[in-house]
């Protein structure tokens, strides 16, 4: 195999896409798609409400990351809920959390890993569950926000370029592929770059974006493809990069902030500044293409990472393919 077909079998078989298809067999079971009244496979679910919409969303935390990292565990609970409205377009009003652990000790930097980040956004956690008698720490957090423009998962069209939008002010938080890049950033710097992904949907300036999330910037293409229908290629050696993370790594890196937006090429401009005003990497990174195929490219040379026609990866049909 080429160097590429390394790197694309490597992505293809990592955990981070594995991880997705979990989406898949739940989604099944409650009988949930693209096509379900409020599409599922997007950051959020955006729910219609008076002249926009509400957006929830959950996550959870694998234990290992819980147990080795609390604090950092407990920032993300707020983090990475705050990225998925500001992906969809939207703006977090409120977070809630469910802790388990074995004791008040064990809770401790978890709650107040929570605590920090939910100051530095400026999102209030308004309350929760908690049990502090569990064998092991666990931990799931919510969020509540509001959007008057979507940028969804289903709207990515064939001939749209593909922008990624990262903050490279960072660093690994080792050992796990997490690129941190907010902890030490003033709170006014987090908030306002939050805020951008609001203010492109509401100017029109894009139609569709996913936050960059634990199956890495190609995964997370290849999700928006699925939902949207459609393929992508995305140019490797195009994507924002810090120098000392290699290729393969950053590919399947988590940032905690990275966003992947689908928008008409008359516009990437536009969106590419409003990210480097705020000295935040943003660069185009590739296309929307007909058909299913996942690919990444360098130069003339392309790879398959995924083809959706044959394997769909989470299970949420666009509504038009499902209908």
């Amino acid at each position: 195999m080429t160097a590429l077909e390394t790197l694309a079998a490597a992505l293809r078989d990592g955990a981070g896409l594995a991880a997705k298809a979990d989406i898949a067999r739940a989604a099944g079971r409650l009988g949930l798609s693209g096509a379900s009244a409020v599409p599922v496979g997007d950051d959020c679910a955006a729910i219609p409400d008076a002249d926009g919409f509400l957006l929830f969303a959950i996550e959870g935390f694998m234990n290992a990351f819980v147990e080795k990292d609390p604090w950092f565990a407990g920032w993300c609970g707020v983090m990475v809920n705050l990225s998925d409205v500001a992906a969809m377009g939207g703006r977090a009003v409120a977070v809630v959390d469910a802790l388990w652990a074995a004791g008040e000790a064990d809770a401790a930097p978890v709650l107040a890993g929570l605590k920090a980040a939910a100051a530095a956004y400026g999102v209030p956690i308004v309350g929760g569950h908690t049990n502090l008698a569990c064998d092991r720490g666990q931990l799931s957090v919510a969020v509540l926000g509001r959007a008057k423009a979507l940028l969804t998962s289903f709207d990515a069209r064939p001939g749209d370029r593909l922008i990624a939008a990262i903050d490279l002010r960072g660093r690994y938080r080792e050992p796990f592929d997490n690129w941190e890049a907010a902890t030490d950033a003033p709170p006014e710097r987090l908030r306002g770059d939050l805020a951008l992904l609001a203010e492109i949907a509401e100017a029109g300036l894009a139609r569709a974006a996913k936050d960059i999330s634990q199956a890495g910037l190609v995964g997370t293409a290849a999700m928006l493809a699925e939902c949207s229908g459609v393929g992508v290629r995305v140019e490797v050696a195009a994507a924002p990069r810090p120098p000392e993370a290699p290729l393969a790594r950053w590919l399947r890196s988590f940032p905690s902030f990275g966003f992947l937006l689908a928008a008409s090429a008359e516009n990437v401009g536009a969106v590419v500044a409003r990210f480097a005003a705020r000295g935040i990497a943003a660069a185009d990174v590739g296309s929307v293409t007909a058909g299913g195929l996942v690919e990444i490219a360098d130069g003339d040379e392309r790879a398959t990472v995924w083809d959706l026609t044959q394997s769909p990866l989470l299970g949420c049909a666009p509504a038009q393919a499902a209908a």
